[in-house]
């Protein structure tokens, strides 16, 4: 697919560092090690790797997965939903759709939320801008 936002490997390598691996990879952060995971502030939160907006605070929410998680998108086209198969189960992967850099699983196990979605995300894969 055609993203906005495209670089080659090399370029995302040396632009990511260590979070190139979640980003370009599809790799997971450890569960209860994000930053993010306890963010309280107002603000939004971006694509770690091409600053897209992705999603607001006002959606985020305490899933108790150890991960940081939403259950709606800032809009339908900020995010790529694609069926992930791997580790011998059948997931939702996320990915920016902006620049298609990995962001987590999507699970439709939030009975507690307005769309029951949990958009179960990597912290490193994003960055957060708070309200002024």
């Amino acid at each position: 697919m055609a993203y906005k936002v495209n670089k080659t490997d090399e370029q995302w390598r040396e632009e990511l560092g260590l979070k190139y691996s979640v980003l370009r990879e599809a790799g997971t952060d450890r569960p209860w090690s994000g930053a993010l995971l306890d963010e309280k502030r107002e603000g939004t939160y971006r694509c770690g790797a091409c600053s897209a907006e992705l999603f607001k605070s006002g959606t985020k929410f305490d899933s108790g997965s150890g991960w940081p998680s939403f259950y709606e998108a800032i809009n339908p086209d900020a995010v790529e939903l694609r069926k992930d198969s791997s580790l011998g189960m059948v997931r939702t992967e996320v990915l920016c759709a902006t620049c298609g850099s990995h962001l987590g699983h999507l699970f439709d196990d939030a009975y507690q939320t307005p769309t029951g979605d949990r958009f179960c995300l990597n912290s490193s894969s994003l960055e957060f801008d708070e309200e002024n």
